[in-house]
């Protein structure tokens, strides 16, 4: 039988296996930025994606991980849809199988990078939305 793991234990591998927006945005602003993945499908690439991200659909990832360069111990970050996608996670998983050894999921995916108001790459550009008080911090109160 396996002890069980504590839950100070647990927190703190979540934390070392997860990343949220706002500290993706911070890292990336305080130029210690990872390497970003985006792993999924070309047309949710084309319908915006994080701006510097890297695209190889997860089903693609094994394959082409030679686009991730020969550093196994840098800084990467993969993300999919949103909190309903498991395609990060299985992103995650094949990268630290091949030996990344600090790969983290981005919580929340594009889906909240976008909702927060970061910015968004599309073949037209960037744009940024206001963000949804729901996802980030707002004077306005969501319950009126």
């Amino acid at each position: 039988m396996s002890t069980p793991l504590s839950a100070a234990a647990f927190f703190a591998a979540k934390l070392r296996h997860e990343t949220d927006p706002a500290d993706l945005a911070a890292d990336r602003a305080s130029g210690s930025s990872p390497l970003v993945v985006d792993v999924r499908s070309e047309t949710a690439w084309a319908q915006g994606h994080i701006p510097g991200a890297l695209h190889i659909p997860g089903p693609e990832l094994q394959d082409r991980v030679g686009e991730l360069g020969k550093d196994r111990s840098r800084a990467v970050v993969v993300y999919c849809w949103g909190p309903g996608c498991n395609g990060s996670t299985r992103a995650a998983l094949t990268l630290s199988t091949l030996g990344f050894s600090q790969v983290r999921e981005l919580i929340g995916g594009f889906e909240y990078w976008a909702r927060v108001g970061f910015l968004v790459q599309r073949a037209a550009g960037r744009s940024r939305r206001l963000p949804d008080p729901l996802t980030a911090p707002s004077s306005r109160s969501v319950f009126g």
